[in-house]
């Protein structure tokens, strides 16, 4: 699917100063500039490197802008639409005429007869930027576009050191050849090579960037960069030239702009090909998909970074978008690698919630990556029937489930019903776990209505699995049926609100228990079913009428005296809307999936399903082109807030599509 924005919406400066594009390399570097080619947040980058010793957290802002000014005779141009934090900067914006975005983002500038079209591309698995600058100059004056990166070399989120000293070293010019050097800074090298002009000078700090979306947000508003070289190529009247430069921070540059491009849409292809969804969006989406699976230096095996441009890798994200980013895109080779992963660190039951670097050990505060895993397990022995690779995930499995039953850390253990209960004073095991201080805006302390959701899952498939891999395993228990039996019926009795046809939110006591929230979604829409049909039906119209969005589900009735209406502002504001109304986009999938179920699943469901779903494409055209969001606004979701590229906003909706395509196939849907 290819994006194009034209004039018009260019001239908008909320669609080309919060629009970007985002292209990754697969180790937790990335590109991502706005619309405009320019910075509207300090995480923005031309390349943000990370080394494949340190993938995927340890990122490094290195080429944070690529500067283009064009000389048309004595008239000086410039193309930028990066805006300073004097007030100055945005000018270039008039030139532009067009941007596109398919496997790569491209820049369209026309002015007094030039035509410029700036093409950049990132290497997969390496930290490696291409550009391409074609010039077609129908004036009648020689043009030379002059190109300059603005540099930091800094790790991600700092800010650059005005003491900070940058070395640039040229190789020897060899005529006919291409220029090669380098600039090194703070122990990390920037490698470039350029059929262009290459023009040196002492380094010196560049005017202030204004960040536009930060400052918003109460982030760092402003950033400054260093520059010591600038890159030139000349066309003479009525000529076309195409001009490239390839900036490596891996080390000396060995391949060109060209070759990068085709190992980037040569991946990208196959991608598709592989997933063989024949929806054009959810093509886009397999796209999209890839660029959150990353490569863990740390495990030797690959994760899936929950976000762009602030998240890591963490377990109850990586579990939850797995089914849609790997298993519904045939990337199961993917799959078992980051199941792998989580099972070399599992503890006392729990699966980690995230993986600092280092030597420091693993963070566990989650009660629901370890059921997700399990599920994850069973979608992908689903689909590929591997009884060798699930024998080999059932160990694990087996002491997830004894040590919920015994109890395990931040209070998580099963009561007397059957069911989980989790946490405890600050503890915040549940998705929705902000913290400020000492104020829990959600704490959910008690038995959560998706947790147990989850464990009656769990239980269900452990049974299932015990019977078709009976002869692969030593089972250290028998009675998972039994046990889930006693959960269906305690989970009917006591999460039931009759009065409002849905489920209550979590068992604590306290009047949090029936706040309307999206949580209960999952309890319908798990391959066992906890609830009666009736029930089931009752939970996907309250959910419906009250949280549902085309873009995304509510945290919260708006009824409700706690619901907050907007996401952002300063950083204690935000964190107070999160759970509080603030509608994120990946409980559509789970909702999607759930109305499939009560609706029978039949091909009047799918079509009307697919109808609902049109919106989906015009939301890959805003915020970051080609990908969804983390969340947005809970009472008027229309621009998207938080992480830009979100995985399991991505992988949710991913397995509504592979849903619908085996339904319309005759195959078994509900994976």
């Amino acid at each position: 699917m290819k994006y194009v924005f034209g004039k018009r919406e260019l001239m908008i400066p909320a669609i080309r100063e919060e629009g970007c594009y985002l292209m990754t390399n697969g180790l937790g570097g990335f590109s991502s500039l706005n619309l405009a080619g320019a910075c509207s947040r300090n995480d923005h980058a031309a390349l943000m490197s990370c080394p494949k010793q340190e993938a995927p957290n340890n990122r490094y802002q290195m080429i944070h802008w690529l500067e283009e000014i064009l000389f048309l005779g004595e008239e000086k141009r410039s193309l930028s639409g990066q805006r300073f934090g004097d007030g100055s900067g945005g000018e270039g914006c008039a030139g532009l005429i067009l941007f596109s975005y398919e496997d790569y983002p491209c820049w369209t500038y026309l002015t007094s007869g030039v035509e410029i079209t700036k093409t950049l591309v990132l290497q997969p698995g390496e930290n490696t930027l291409g550009a391409a600058y074609e010039i077609r100059n129908r004036s009648q004056k020689a043009a030379a576009l002059k190109v300059t990166p603005w540099m930091q070399f800094v790790p991600k989120g700092q800010q650059l050191c005005r003491e900070q000293a940058f070395l640039l070293k040229e190789d020897p010019e060899t005529p006919g050849r291409v220029c090669t050097g380098a600039v090194f800074s703070e122990g990390k090298g920037l490698y470039y090579s350029t059929d262009g002009r290459v023009e040196t000078y002492p380094t010196r700090l560049t005017p202030a960037l204004f960040y536009e979306l930060d400052a918003r947000d109460g982030r760092r508003a402003q950033g400054i960069c260093a520059v010591n070289h600038s890159v030139w190529f000349r066309v003479e009247p009525g000529e076309t030239l195409t001009g490239t430069l390839v900036y490596s921070a891996d080390g000396p540059v060995e391949t060109d702009f060209t070759r990068i491009r085709e190992a980037l849409t040569d991946r990208r292809n196959r991608l598709t090909a592989q997933a063989g969804l024949k929806d054009e969006t959810a093509g886009a989406l397999v796209k999209a998909a890839d660029q959150f699976v990353s490569y863990r230096a740390s495990t030797g095996q690959q994760t899936i970074l929950a976000g762009y441009p602030f998240f890591e890798d963490w377990g109850r994200d990586t579990m939850i978008a797995l089914t849609g980013c790997c298993l519904s895109t045939g990337q199961y080779r993917q799959a078992k690698s980051i199941l792998r992963t989580f099972m070399k660190y599992c503890r006392k039951g729990l699966m980690p919630n995230l993986f600092p670097e280092g030597t420091r050990e693993p963070k566990y505060n989650t009660a629901d990556a370890a059921l997700l895993f399990i599920l994850a397990v069973y979608g992908y022995y689903r689909r590929t029937g591997d009884g060798e690779f699930v024998s080999e995930c059932v160990p694990v499995m087996e002491d997830i489930v004894q040590w919920y039953r015994q109890g395990t850390d931040f209070h998580i253990r099963m009561e007397e019903d059957g069911l989980i209960s989790a946490g405890e004073g600050f503890d915040q095991v549940t998705w929705m776990d902000v913290r400020v201080g000492d104020i829990l805006p959600t704490p959910r302390h008690g038995k959560p209505v998706e947790i147990n959701a989850y464990w009656y899952n769990a239980l269900c498939i452990m049974e299932e699995l015990q019977g078709s891999l009976k002869e692969r395993n030593s089972w250290k228990s028998r009675d998972y049926g039994s046990l889930a039996a006693l959960v269906k019926q305690s989970f009917q009795e006591k999460f039931w609100n009759r009065d409002e046809g849905c489920l209550k939110d979590v068992l604590s006591g306290t009047e949090a228990d029936c706040q309307i929230r999206c949580n209960q979604i999952w309890a319908v829409a798990q391959p066992f079913s906890v609830l009666t049909k009736e029930q089931e039906r009752q939970v996907v119209e309250t959910v419906f009428r009250k949280l549902y969005t085309p873009l995304g589900l509510r945290t919260l009735d708006p009824a409700d005296s706690q619901f907050r209406p907007a996401y952002g502002g300063e950083l204690l504001q935000r964190d107070l809307a999160y759970h509080q109304g603030t509608v994120w986009a990946y409980p559509l999938g789970a909702y999607y999936l759930a109305w499939l179920k009560v609706n029978g699943g039949d091909e009047g469901a799918a079509a009307q399903l697919r109808r609902q779903l049109q919106g989906t494409a015009q939301a890959l055209r805003e915020g970051c082109v080609g990908q969804l969001p983390e969340i947005y606004d809970g009472l008027d979701p229309g621009a998207s807030r938080g992480c830009f590229a979100q995985a399991w906003s991505v992988g949710e909706l991913l397995r509504v599509y592979e849903a619908l395509e085996r339904m319309e196939t005759g195959r078994e849907w509900y994976l």
